[in-house]
C-alpha cells in the first residue's frame, strides 16, 4: 500500500523480541536493520510525495530494500534455531 511502513518490526511482528535482541547484540544485524529501515523511510516519503524520482530509481530502492529484508529474515530464522 502507498506510504505503508515496511519496517522490520512491522513485517515480522512474530519476531519482534528476537529482532530487538539481535539489534542489541549483533552489530552487523543492527547496522543492516538500520539501513533497511532507512530505505523504507526513504521509499515511504517518496511515495507520499508522488515519487519525485524516476521509476527506475524507485524500482532500485525497492529492490535494495527487498534484498536486505530477505537477508535479515534468513538471519532471523537462523538465530531462531
Amino acid at each position: 500500500m502507498l506510504g505503508e511502513s515496511h519496517s522490520l518490526a512491522n513485517e515480522f511482528p512474530e519476531h519482534s523480541e528476537l529482532i530487538a535482541k539481535l539489534v542489541a547484540s549483533d552489530e552487523t544485524f543492527a547496522a543492516d536493520t538500520k539501513k533497511y529501515n532507512g530505505l523504507d523511510d526513504e521509499i515511504r516519503a517518496l511515495e507520499l510525495k508522488n515519487a519525485p524520482i524516476d521509476d527506475e530509481a524507485m524500482h532500485q530502492l525497492k529492490h535494495d530494500r527487498a534484498e536486505l529484508k530477505d537477508s535479515l529474515y534468513q538471519r532471523l530464522l537462523k538465530a531462531n534455531g
